[in-house]
């Protein structure tokens, strides 16, 4: 096509948006368009037809011409290619099967009236919410006023939840005085998949407000005291105290050496675990693309490994340069000749299609051939000589073999006795510091057990689970052939996937490919594409990497913790991970476990930020739909709720804040050694904090208190009663006057990112309950399986 035709062809389709545009009908079947008005015959008005977006397959110049003719209402998207134009439309039923007759058909339906019509009502679903929420005045809730000072700048950060914020048109307002004058500054509105979260801000500050009020421009107001995030306790530095024992980034093999040198030095306290669910391998299939355009192609591939004798193999297509040749293969040990067959003239007619077959007659012993991901092979197929290859890269001391995970163990009582911790990391193999996280990790328990009492205490009391790389295959992938791989290396694609083109788009997501939540449950966040970046795999646990992690929890039940170590972004996450199609999430913690969460959070943040002063930010804590996004089938759900582990996420790599542009720099999953060093630094600080908590809950043997307010009395009206506890714990309770047990309901949060929920009595009710904490511990050692009456009781009359 000329640049002059495709200079007209592009004027038409403007011509004809814009003529459509201004309000003109869409023509019907055997109309043109009239150049003046003329009388018609008296027919009866044309049936209503329901309209559709749809993409439109034009086949050539000729059918162009003729579409725009015949005024079809165009829409703005076309695409062209080998001549034939995929152009959307608005059409009716007649309309599509008049433009059949031009050889114009419909490809694919986008947009149909019942979708329209559902848009509209949503349209006005949302408006009549915001013309309900503007009649009154909204009510604002605090979740969060903080501040905090980073390695260069001080913050001023809030989290505020409107009662309209689900419309956008609510707008929300803080004020503060810093340094003597006002300032102003308004919020950002956070949704996640259709649900309204919070309006926040984060702002630099010169000095520190004491307090911000909060305006909403529908009236409402509240104010806050400025609190700080992270609140640094003292600390005396320990002298002898060792750290820093990594250098640089670690391929797998020598993060396992490293494991085994510290086995071999400290036999009392560490041993190696071997996992019994071998990975696939740092091995693939010798192959090459022959040809090179889509119908005339071969892929073949050969049946045994590349290292294994696949990339011995050659593949040769010969022109015979004879008349009259048939086609016919042959092998000559790893040599496969193809004769192509000719014609009368000396030609080759050898298909794509023929060829395939005929390798995989002659030559199927050594390998397989397809057309290119599955084209009918029609064209015919060129002389060409190519020597399959696995495009591996790595050296040979990188074994090709299936990989036996590991984990590091160290406890002095290693025999299930210890509550359990359990650290992993590099479950996505471009994540390159997380791995030095629990060899630095590993290190400093064992280097400063001799001298530091803090650390012998740890390694005395807990039983200390790491495994330095889940994904070891898609890790040496990554460090040697495309170093942005997440996946492992498992090739779950059938033929027409399965060529050379696609090889950095194999594996499964290990962190998609779990039981809990996962895409095949209807979960947000995982794929189904075995090319796609998320793909989750053809079935649950159908990966060995993952099948190790859910046997490491299923013989070892004492582990009671966990961290999945990611990066970057720096965000600490914990359950839920994942929502379905509506956003609802899998069942959040109770108000007593995020209560747990969060005050363990608080002491690993601080660990963290006391390496150099990296501040993991407010809006990126917490659980993880709440501040990322929906992971469906992550492995840390799995923990949490078919094992009851407590398991949070680490990212490491928190956005650096430039001071000279006033902007977050992001790290990166690869950045230069010296910031991998000291992300690998201030994330070993926090996992030997989570450590700690291990530790402080297996010395816990204080059972809660609770106390209802308002208690024992009579009202005159309905109350909201709150139960308050001594420490983060789960509040089980009745309002029937029966007997609370673990059965009974529990006290949740009051909505996502808020507070417990209160208890609204509105006639005369007896509340009974009890509180259990995270290590265990029942209020007033009650026993809810016996027959005891030693749990809290009050009783609400309403006059």
């Amino acid at each position: 096509m000329t640049k002059k035709k495709k200079l007209k062809w592009k004027r038409s389709l403007m011509v004809m948006t814009a003529i459509t545009g201004l309000g003109f009908s869409t023509f019907y079947p055997g109309l043109s368009i009239p150049t003046a008005a003329v009388e018609q015959p008296d027919q009866p008005l044309p049936a209503e037809e329901s309209v559709s977006i749809v993409q439109l397959e034009v086949p050539n110049d000729q059918a162009k011409d003729k579409l725009l003719e015949l005024g079809i209402d165009l829409t703005h998207n076309i695409e062209q290619h080998d001549g034939v134009y995929e152009v959307d439309a608005v059409v009716t039923p007649s309309e599509i099967a008049m433009l059949k007759t031009f050889g114009i058909n419909v490809k694919d339906t986008l947009i149909t009236e019942n979708e329209w019509n559902t848009r509209v009502a949503e349209r006005q679903s949302a408006v009549q919410l915001q013309a309900s929420l503007a009649a009154s005045e909204d009510t604002l809730k605090v979740l969060r006023a903080n501040h905090f000072t980073n390695q260069s700048a001080t913050f001023l950060y809030l989290e505020v939840k409107s009662s309209a914020g689900a419309t956008a048109s609510t707008a929300l307002k803080a004020t503060w005085t810093e340094d003597g004058v006002e300032k102003s500054a308004t919020l950002s509105r956070f949704v996640d998949y259709g649900e309204y979260i919070y309006h926040y801000l984060m702002v630099p500050v010169t000095a520190i407000p004491t307090s911000v009020k909060i305006d909403s421009n529908l009236g409402g107001n509240a104010t806050s005291f400025v609190t700080e995030w992270l609140v640094k306790e003292p600390k005396h530095p320990k002298t002898d105290y060792v750290t820093d024992f990594v250098d640089h980034y670690m391929a797998p093999n020598e993060l396992y050496e490293r494991a085994e040198k510290l086995a071999k030095e400290f036999p009392k306290l560490v041993e190696i675990i071997d996992m019994p669910n071998k990975t696939n391998g740092y091995r693939r299939l010798a192959q090459a693309t022959i040809g090179s355009t889509t119908n005339a192609s071969v892929v073949v591939s050969s049946k045994a490994w590349g290292h294994e004798g696949g990339n011995d193999v050659s593949v040769e297509f010969e022109n015979p340069v004879t008349n009259n040749s048939p086609l016919k293969g042959t092998v000559d040990g790893k040599k496969i000749i193809v004769d192509l067959a000719t014609n009368s003239a000396g030609t080759v007619t050898s298909t794509a299609a023929q060829v395939v077959s005929a390798l995989n007659s002659n030559a199927g012993q050594h390998i397989t051939a397809t057309t290119y991901r599955g084209n009918a092979g029609t064209g015919v197929v060129a002389a060409a000589t190519v020597k399959l290859t696995d495009n591996l890269k790595a050296p040979a001391d990188v074994s090709r073999d299936p990989f036996t995970v590991k984990a590091i163990r160290i406890g002095k009582h290693r025999d299930g006795s210890k509550p359990g911790v359990l650290g992993y990391a590099q479950e996505h193999a471009r994540e390159w510091v997380t791995p030095l996280v629990t060899i630095e990790t590993a290190e400093r328990l064992l280097r400063n057990y001799s001298n530091d009492s803090e650390t012998r205490k740890l390694v005395d009391n807990l039983d200390i689970f790491l495994v330095p790389s889940v994904n070891p295959d898609g890790a040496n992938y990554s460090f040697n052939d495309y170093n942005i791989q997440r996946k492992n290396m498992t090739n779950h694609c059938g033929p027409t996937a399965s060529d050379p083109g696609n090889r950095n788009a194999w594996g499964v997501d290990l962190n998609r490919n779990h039981s809990v939540g996962s895409v095949f449950d209807g979960y947000i966040g995982g794929g189904t594409s075995c090319t796609g970046e998320t793909y989750a795999g053809p079935f649950e646990n159908s990966e060995p990497e993952a099948r190790n992690l859910v046997w490491l929890a299923d013989n070892n039940p004492n582990i009671k913790f966990a961290m999945n170590i990611h990066s970057y972004g720096g965000y600490f996450m914990w359950s839920p991970g994942a929502y379905d199609a509506k956003r609802v999430t899998l069942p959040r913690p109770t108000a007593g476990q995020e209560a747990f969460y969060w005050a363990a959070s608080d002491l690993m943040l601080n660990d963290i930020q006391d390496h150099r002063g990296t501040v993991i930010l407010p809006s990126r804590t917490g659980p993880i739909p709440d501040v990322l996004y929906s992971a469906a089938g992550n492995s840390a759900d799995y923990l949490w709720y078919e094992k009851g582990i407590y398991a949070w996420n680490f990212e490491v790599g928190a956005d650096l804040w430039n001071k000279d542009t006033k902007r977050w720099q992001a790290v990166g999953f690869q950045p230069a050694f010296a910031e991998g060093h000291e992300e690998a630094m201030e994330f070993s600080n926090g996992l030997i904090g989570l450590i700690k908590v291990a530790y402080n809950s297996s010395k816990d043997h204080q059972p809660p208190s609770s106390k209802a307010s308002p208690g024992n009395g009579k009202y005159t009206g309905p109350v909201e009663v709150k139960i308050e506890t001594s420490e983060p714990a789960t509040v089980f309770y009745t309002l029937d006057g029966s007997r609370p047990t673990f059965q009974s309901k529990k006290i949740q949060l009051s909505g996502t990112r808020e507070f417990e929920e209160t208890l609204k009595i509105d006639k005369t009710t007896t509340i009974n309950y009890f509180a259990v904490d995270a290590a265990g511990n029942i209020e007033k050692n009650y026993n809810p399986l016996g027959n005891g009456k030693n749990y809290n009781s009050v009783t609400i009359t309403i006059k």
